[in-house]
């Protein structure tokens, strides 16, 4: 260790002033003043009252070093206690208890990183503290921190549980979504209103049709259909909506089917005050269903955005099927596919079968049984048919011919071309798909993986941070995770793809891949017995791992790295076969 560097365990407090920008740019002087005020009369006595040593001052904020948790969570108390009747400054603190590397009169490391990062999750007026923190505490000042459950911390590998006083939720986090460019919203799932459990299908199917039909509007930002779902049966609080998924909008309504009558009632809020822009009610004869979709589709646009070019809103208007037999049994279809488990998947199959069999040109309906295959390759819930690998590229196939114009067979035609190993056709029917429907969050998830195989890491990262902000909430979370880790590994950045390798551990159900791609990492930054537990977690998810299957189902990988990550596996304990 060189002169001037030491190291050591220690409690570290970080703080800053909330809101300090905005306060600046309304009165500079008196905001000034006020901090001048706050670090001479109140600041700096309790850091000294609680043999605390300030560390650097960065304007706004402070890290203070001090010889016990107790004393920094007491001084914290202190301060935020004394500015709670405070007109214009409020602070926000962050605490944790880690090791730290004192050098030149500065001060670096995780201790210093997680008390940061815990600051930026406090509310103004309010600390969190780390589990490690608190467990340094004594059991009634503990009592006095709500859990706050566990945190991921930006370039923080694992999850910090943390804790919070004068608050017992995230509720302002500064890694919050921002708003896109152009009119963005959610379409929450229209609640069903019938006596009929049976047709909850129904309403789901409304929901998804409103969604598919505004996401063809290239002007506006459309929150993928798996994110929105992710509220069905749940209280809602439309501010928070708004705030999780980054949208400016939100759509909510509900659907009450009677016989051959249905009747929808639908509002659009403003999620950030909550107001409500619009609400109708329509009370339609169910072969109207089509129309009725359109009115509504129509109806919400022209609030969002009164500049809607004709050529879009005949696209948002087209037809699926003419045939709503046809139509109700690929909703029933859907509806099963999107539970997410194996009886209802299984289910699902003979529904989307039945949609086809009633119109053989619905092309929807193709494309569905095509996506239901390649993901019953990833999940094995049903028992394949001897056809489905031919069927897999033949009903792709067959949905483009029927509507060359509809993004999601484009999508699943390249699909069906990923699996089968031929990328340059994957890649291409993807950007197809994409040029079709930039909000097609499945697209964007096709694109990760191809440019990965590609050898086009970065590009990989951005489809895959793409699909995540279409859809925050998705089931395939962990595999975007997973994505994101392949597309930083293959560029040689392996501290980043650890970081996203680790993460889609945490989501991933029963998959192997996350817990290989983290093990391949942990190699190249030479943590080897970390590698060969990960190696364990992935046979424990599948025992029949091995690095020959791996290389097979790397066969079409183009990278340069690829026989790097069979190696790393190999040195990891992976077993030959």
């Amino acid at each position: 260790m060189s002169k001037g560097t030491e190291r050591r365990l220690a409690a570290i407090l970080a703080g800053d002033v909330a809101g300090y920008s905005r306060l600046m740019g309304e009165d500079e002087a008196t905001t000034l003043d006020a901090l001048r005020h706050l670090r001479r009369e109140l600041l700096g006595p309790a850091i000294a009252d609680h043999r605390g040593t300030l560390v650097k001052s960065m304007g706004d904020g402070w890290l203070v070093e001090f010889a016990s948790a107790a004393d920094g969570v007491n001084c914290a108390i202190q301060v935020q206690e004394a500015l709670a009747d405070h007109e214009l400054i409020k602070l926000r603190v962050g605490l944790h208890v880690g090791d730290v590397t004192f050098e030149d009169e500065d001060i670096y490391g995780d201790g210093v990183n997680i008390a940061a990062r815990l600051q930026d999750l406090s509310a103004p007026g309010a600390i969190v503290i780390s589990d490690t923190a608190r467990r340094s505490i004594d059991g009634k000042m503990a009592a006095d921190f709500n859990d706050l459950g566990p945190q991921e911390l930006k370039n923080i590998d694992e999850p910090v549980i943390a804790y919070g006083w004068g608050m017992s939720e995230i509720t302002d986090r500064t890694d919050v979504l921002a708003l896109p460019e152009k009119p963005s919203i959610a379409v929450l799932p229209f609640d069903n209103m019938s006596n009929d459990p049976d047709q909850e299908y129904f309403a789901d199917g409304m929901t998804e049709d409103i969604i598919t039909a505004l996401s063809h509007l290239r002007w506006l930002f459309v929150i993928a259909r798996n994110s929105t779902f992710a509220y069905k049966g749940r209280a809602i609080d439309i501010k928070r909506v708004g705030s999780d998924l980054g949208v400016r909008y939100v759509l909510e309504g509900s659907v009450r089917k009677a016989g051959q009558r249905v009747r929808v009632t639908a509002q659009l809020i403003e999620a950030d005050t909550g107001n409500h822009i619009w609400a109708e009610r329509y009370d339609r004869d169910l072969v109207d269903i089509f129309d009725l979709q359109d009115e509504l589709t129509q109806a919400i646009c022209a609030q969002v955005d009164t500049e809607l070019e004709d050529r879009e809103r005949e696209q948002a208007r087209a037809r699926p099927t003419e045939d709503l037999g046809a139509w109700e049994f690929y909703q029933r279809g859907m509806w099963y596919f999107h539970k997410y488990n194996a009886e209802d998947f299984a289910n699902a199959r003979g529904c989307i079968e039945q949609a086809i069999s009633l119109d053989p040109n619905f092309s929807l309906a193709h494309a569905a049984l095509s996506y239901w295959i390649t993901h019953n390759k990833f999940n094995s819930w049903v028992v394949p048919q001897k056809n489905d690998d031919e069927l897999t590229l033949r009903a792709a196939r067959r949905a483009v011919v029927i509507d060359d114009k509809e993004p999601f067979a484009h999508c699943v035609l390249a699909r069906a071309h990923a699996f089968r190993n031929e990328l340059d056709a994957a890649l291409s029917e993807t950007e197809r798909a994409l040029e079709l429907n930039p909000n097609l969050a499945a697209a964007h998830f096709v694109m990760a993986w191809v440019c990965v195989w590609t050898d086009q890491g970065q590009k990989a990262v951005e489809a895959a941070n793409q699909a995540l902000r279409l859809s925050p909430n998705d089931p395939t979370v962990w595999a975007l995770e997973s994505w994101k880790g392949h597309g930083y590994w293959i560029r040689g950045k392996s501290e980043e793809a650890l970081i996203y390798f680790t993460k889609a551990t945490r989501g991933a159900q029963a998959s192997p891949l996350p817990h290989l791609g983290r093990a391949a990492a942990l190699v190249d930054l030479g943590r080897l017995p970390e590698a060969t537990a990960a190696i364990s977690r992935a046979l424990e998810c599948n025992p029949e791992s091995s690095v020959l299957k791996t290389r097979r189902m790397m066969a079409a990988a183009r990278h340069s790295r690829k026989n790097d990550y069979l190696l790393n596996l190999r040195n990891a304990g992976l077993p030959e076969e």
